[in-house]
């Protein structure tokens, strides 16, 4: 009797617990190159991604196999195998937990992973993802099928990133992967420096590294206020670029014009409100997830209102860390809400 109810409680146990695939279907091919292999390093401390509630059953997201061969049969369902360079992801954390309020339930998913270049057994940093999604009962009780949307939307996002970046000329072994951030942050020359280099950096690699566009110089209008960057006869406005140094002072290009770039123990930052950083109503272009404590949001280009660069100064903003990986913004967590 006591074997039949064990099995009885066992099946129960089991019927409650049911499982939302992750669907790798979206499209991820690089129409433009061509790569000589795929490879997927999961260095996660566990398999697992996690739970969350529908009803009165736990339903778990995962993979259909495991995460490194679903994540390879999908690469290689969309781009074919060639010359070129190998592609590497390295995955660090998916996570899903579940809080409960009173009335509901909010699904959390935690996502990192990067990608790299390998040449020669030696590893170049591409991109990273380490960003975060939320989804509540109130809005869709299927919590656990949102999820695991929105972490196969990430993973295709990684990969588009990914192909539209070059890779850094720094390499690593693979047995230091798995401490890559520390040791690529400490060859940036920005963050060693205490005497900058004037002129204009195209994107954030250029910029960490200490290397402005070469001939390029900085023109400003009557009342001093930095307005493009000339070359010759060509002449470019700030927003085509990711930040300057004006008279040894570094100024990030935003939305509404540029402001200055601070260091501290974290590394640079600057001090900008929410509505300086992103257009009212904007999502094309934002990436928004959790990282250091905050949320993490991708620049948007925009032309930029000088009258509202000599307004800005003097108010007040919260602090918004740039990753020096991938120059991102590192939002505090209470980025944009009223106090």
């Amino acid at each position: 009797m006591k074997k039949i109810l064990f099995f009885l409680l066992a099946s129960i146990s089991m019927s409650a617990q049911k499982t939302e695939k992750i669907d790798l279907s979206k499209s991820i091919k690089d129409s433009k190159k061509t790569y000589k292999n795929f490879t997927v390093i999961d260095q996660r401390a566990s398999p697992e991604i996690g739970a969350v509630q529908f009803h009165k059953d736990q339903v778990k997201i995962a993979f259909e196999k495991n995460a490194a061969s679903d994540i390879k049969d999908w690469f290689t369902k969309y781009n074919k195998f060639g010359g070129g360079e190998q592609l590497v992801m390295v995955l660090e954390k998916i996570n899903i937990t579940e809080e409960k309020k009173d009335k509901f339930q909010i699904g959390k998913l935690d996502f990192r992973a990067s990608t790299f270049i390998k040449k020669e057994d030696r590893y170049h940093f591409l991109y990273r993802k380490d960003t975060a999604a939320t989804v509540s009962s109130r809005d869709t009780p299927y919590m656990a099928q949102s999820l695991a949307k929105k972490l196969a939307l990430i993973c295709a996002d990684l990969f588009k990133d990914s192909y539209r970046t070059t890779p850094w000329e720094f390499s690593l072994s693979e047995t230091e992967l798995s401490n890559y951030e520390v040791l690529l942050t400490d060859k940036l020359d920005i963050l060693k420096t205490d005497t900058l280099k004037d002129g204009v950096y195209k994107d954030s690699y250029s910029f960490f590294t200490h290397k402005p566009e070469p001939g390029f110089t900085l023109q400003t209008n009557d009342k001093g206020i930095v307005t493009k960057a000339i070359n010759g006869e060509e002449k470019k406005p700030l927003r085509n670029f990711y930040a300057f140094v004006y008279n040894g002072i570094p100024y990030k290009v935003i939305l509404v014009g540029y402001t200055e770039i601070f260091k501290n123990e974290n590394g640079l930052f600057i001090e900008a409100k929410k509505e300086e950083l992103f257009a009212e109503g904007t999502t094309s272009g934002v990436v928004i997830g959790a990282a250091a404590g905050g949320l993490v949001g991708g620049l948007i280009g925009a032309a930029i209102d000088l009258s509202a660069t000599k307004k800005r100064r003097g108010i007040p903003g919260s602090e918004v860390v740039l990753d020096p990986l991938t120059g991102n913004y590192i939002l505090p967590a209470d980025f944009g809400k009223s106090k």
